[in-house]
């Protein structure tokens, strides 16, 4: 593919397409990254064993955590990712996924440390009852779960600014904190996010049976029992002395100052008050697991009804309406894939539809190991395998998946979160964009649509700065910067035929217009 370029005296350049220039946190600016794996952050007691030990028993809580490789600067943004799983181990819940080295926090933390972020792909307490026999019972160990997981949500992000007192080793910058959840980790971050006081929880729909022997219908999360929701006191169940909860870097502040959700969803949108951290969700409204939004959540692994949630588009549009968006908002932000999603999500700043490519495709950002997975038998197999396996049940759910179509999914997830979350941190890379139309730089394009190549004429006053082409799904696939010249050309080469956008800067601005290819 080239790019061929005019100079006012109609001079012919011939240059071969670049990458526009690289930004700090908007784009990768480093080649390799370091990986802390299996750091320690906490200890807490963990109810996964009970069953077996009978008894809850402590458990060492670790991370992994992604850096780049080289970084001259000392005090970098922080994100913490938590991965899916329906809060029980990987294999027994059912799936392929649920460790912190899962392909999709892997491959999200390895691209923010190339972006200059220091990223933690964490662990968190598991264990809740799927198959009880009650809808309440499950709503019970599932609200429990959840708790948990906010709690050592909260431990992670405290353990940083312990260490940051401790000479920083990890050169984190404590008040630019990002807390990001993939599917079952979504439901953490989004209550981390929105639970700030016990009280939250006393809604009708986690109220259950008598447990105190009182008569009266008690609360399913009772703070002297489960620790307080910050994870900083004891937490002790009387009547068999069970410990659920120790305090863990007591004395530092569990606030952050971002949300992001790759599904999951959230427990009411009753918690959800302003001053809350910033949000940016990013669901597929088909997902049949957890509602775009609102709907009963339901167990993947058996289909019974747990408790009712809301999705991401209720709550973005509730965190817009109170005004924790405003920095994304006020940013302006404009460019390919912000056009295109803001046609899908009514206008809701921080709200990213994604489309799967069929209609069961809850997770298209996810992929396995096919040759590893397909040799393991799942229980609700009644082949053998390989004719079924866990991989086999998991393309139930993603059923093209491959890395390749994941990581075009992460390309988009990453171009959105980038700019979203410059604005809410405060970042130097973010600004805002004059958004320009073709007459206002008297801009032709010729011919459109075209077979081959394609020319870019704009008026002498308005040379073009930077030229660049985007797929539909927001993925840059050819750019060139530093032109300064009022005619381009663009040689089609092998590019298939459909629709793109071509993005173009000037002096006062960008300009975005579709172009479509042909055979």
């Amino acid at each position: 593919m080239n790019w061929k370029f005019f100079t006012p005296l109609f001079a012919l350049v011939l240059m071969v397409f670049g990458q526009l220039n690289a930004q700090r946190y908007l784009s990768p600016v480093f080649e390799s990254v370091n990986v802390a794996s299996d750091a320690p952050y906490g200890v807490n007691y963990t109810v996964l064993y009970y069953s077996t030990v009978g008894k809850t028993v402590p458990e060492i809580l670790k991370m992994d955590i992604y850096a780049p490789q080289g970084d001259s600067i000392t005090e970098r943004p922080l994100v913490l990712l938590f991965h899916t799983g329906n809060f029980l181990p990987q294999g027994l819940n059912g799936g392929v996924t649920g460790v912190k080295t899962d392909s999709t926090p892997v491959e999200i933390a390895t691209r923010l440390a190339k972006m200059g972020y220091v990223a933690a792909s964490c662990d968190y307490r598991l264990g809740w009852n799927p198959l009880a026999a009650t809808q309440e019972e499950r709503t019970n160990t599932l609200i429990n779960a959840a708790y948990r997981g906010v709690q050592d949500a909260r431990t992670a992000i405290r353990f940083f600014r312990s260490s940051y007192e401790q000479g920083n080793p990890y050169g984190i910058d404590t008040s630019k904190i990002v807390l990001w959840g993939v599917g079952t980790g979504g439901y953490i971050t989004l209550a981390a996010a929105t639970l700030d006081k016990y009280t939250d929880v006393l809604i009708p729909k986690f109220i259950g049976s008598d447990v105190t022997g009182d008569g009266q219908p008690d609360p399913m999360v009772i703070e002297p029992i489960n620790g307080d929701i910050y994870g900083t006191s004891y937490g002790i169940l009387p009547t068999t002395n069970d410990t659920f909860c120790i305090p863990n870097h007591q004395g530092y502040s569990s606030d952050f100052d971002l949300c992001v959700n790759l599904g999951g969803a959230l427990g009411d949108t009753s918690w959800l008050d302003a001053g809350d951290p910033a949000m940016i969700g990013i669901q597929v409204p088909t997902d049949p697991f957890a509602p775009y939004k609102e709907n009963i959540l339901i167990v993947p692994t058996t289909g019974e009804q747990v408790v009712e949630v809301q999705g991401s588009y209720l709550a973005i549009q509730k965190a817009d309406a109170l005004g924790n968006n405003q920095a994304m908002i006020d940013a302006n932000i404009d460019d390919p894939i912000t056009q295109e999603i803001n046609t899908r999500n009514d206008g809701l700043e921080g709200l990213c539809p994604l489309i799967g490519r069929v209609g069961e495709d809850s997770s298209p950002w996810s992929w396995w190991n096919a040759a590893y997975w397909s040799t393991v038998a799942h229980p609700f197999c009644t082949d053998p395998v390989p004719t079924c396996s866990f991989h086999t049940i998991g393309l139930q759910s993603n059923p093209d998946m491959s890395a390749e179509k994941a990581r075009t999914y992460i390309d988009t997830i990453m171009a959105y979160f980038a700019p979203r979350a410059a604005a809410v941190l405060g970042l130097t890379t973010t600004s805002s964009v004059d958004l320009l139309t073709g007459p206002d730089v008297q801009l032709r394009i010729s011919p459109n649509p075209a077979t081959s190549n394609l020319r870019i004429q704009t008026g002498g006053d308005n040379p073009i700065l930077d030229a660049a082409i985007f797929n539909l799904a927001g993925m840059q696939l050819y750019g060139k910067n530093g032109l300064n010249h009022n005619q381009i050309e663009f040689d089609r080469g092998n590019l298939p035929a459909g629709t793109y956008l071509l993005r173009l800067r000037f002096q006062q601005g960008v300009v975005t217009e579709k172009i479509v290819f042909v055979d």
